[in-house]
């Protein structure tokens, strides 16, 4: 694959404690091309530009992902200002740049203000500094004074690399396999026979939905996450894309096909490694995003779990 760029999910930490990924590109799609065998969560994501499709297909294959979103917004509805509404703004101005958490454009005070200015606030003149706050939306110039220079948002994280932080803490995993016939050296299916597949005690974890919050760099940001489809690869060559979670199947059922997610075996898996198909069923995931005044999308594909199943042939008996 072209322009693939391997990370770990949030693996490193910043000074302030905040996990960290670098930008992603807004034609990307992010990939698990290793999963946790115990827990089914993504160990490594991979990020492949280009257009999605059908596995096997080309076109479309649901919501695309739609970038990081911008890392300067403005929001002054805690002061009472709801227009303009919330939303991005460029990160610099005139040699200023923005600050999320005063919600304006930010420069130093030359030459600083002398001692017993009300600006300094009561401090002295090294203690700290003055800055100008330039709030163009409201047409409002201040001055603050601040120990530390305010944070230059336009270095911060964006909206996306928060929402990833929010992904994190949903631990979210492959399904538990559902199919009958079971897997097992007990169980054997039949050529010609319907299996049917499903998720297994599905939860929020597993196939969604699930929403959780992050915040870092003064962008607050909700994630919700859920499954878009699954695709089971058969063993046999076969892909089959259920957009559901599946129907467990009953003995009650006798030979019916599945409703929503079932396969047909046209050969036994005699030839097949330990005498049996491997089944892997891989989910597709969509996050949409919202905060900083934006939304968004993120597509999370591959995690996956996998399981064998072994399929005979019908033996006719002549008397």
């Amino acid at each position: 694959m072209r322009g693939i760029l391997t990370r770990l999910l949030l693996t490193a930490l910043t000074a302030a404690g905040l996990s960290v990924l670098a930008q992603t590109p807004s034609y990307a799609d992010t990939v698990c091309s290793q999963t946790d065998p115990a827990t089914g969560e993504c160990l490594i994501w991979i990020e492949v530009p280009g257009t999605r499709g059908t596995p096997g297909e080309p076109g479309d294959d649901g919501p695309q992902d739609t970038g990081s979103g911008a890392a300067c917004y403005w929001d002054g509805t805690s002061q009472g200002v709801t227009k303009p509404p919330p939303g991005p703004v460029p990160c610099t101005k005139d040699g200023a740049y923005w600050s999320n958490t005063y919600h304006c454009y930010i420069s130093p005070v030359e030459p600083p203000p002398p001692a017993g200015d009300p600006s300094w606030q009561g401090h002295e003149p090294g203690d700290g500094a003055v800055y100008y706050c330039d709030q163009p939306q409201t047409g409002l110039l201040i001055t603050i004074w601040s120990q530390d220079p305010p944070a230059n948002s336009g270095t911060g994280p964006t909206p996306r690399e928060v929402a990833q932080i929010a992904i994190e803490e949903m631990h979210l995993s492959a399904i538990n396999i559902g199919i009958a016939p079971e897997p097992g050296p007990d169980s054997v299916g039949l050529v010609g026979m319907p299996v049917w597949m499903w998720a297994k005690d599905p939860n929020a974890h597993t196939v969604g939905p699930i929403t959780e919050s992050a915040s870092a760099g003064g962008i607050t940001v909700t994630a919700t996450a859920k499954v878009l489809h699954i695709t089971w690869d058969m063993g046999d060559g076969t892909e089959v894309v259920c957009d559901t979670a599946g129907t467990p199947y009953k003995p009650s059922y006798g030979r019916k096909d599945s409703p929503d997610c079932g396969h047909t075996y046209t050969k036994s898996s005699a030839h097949e490694a330990d005498d049996a198909y491997t089944v892997t069923a891989t989910s597709s995931w969509v996050i949409t995003w919202s905060g900083a005044g934006q939304t968004g999308t993120i597509r999370l594909d591959g995690l996956n779990r996998s399981t064998q199943i072994r399929i005979g042939e019908a033996q006719v008996l002549v008397n």
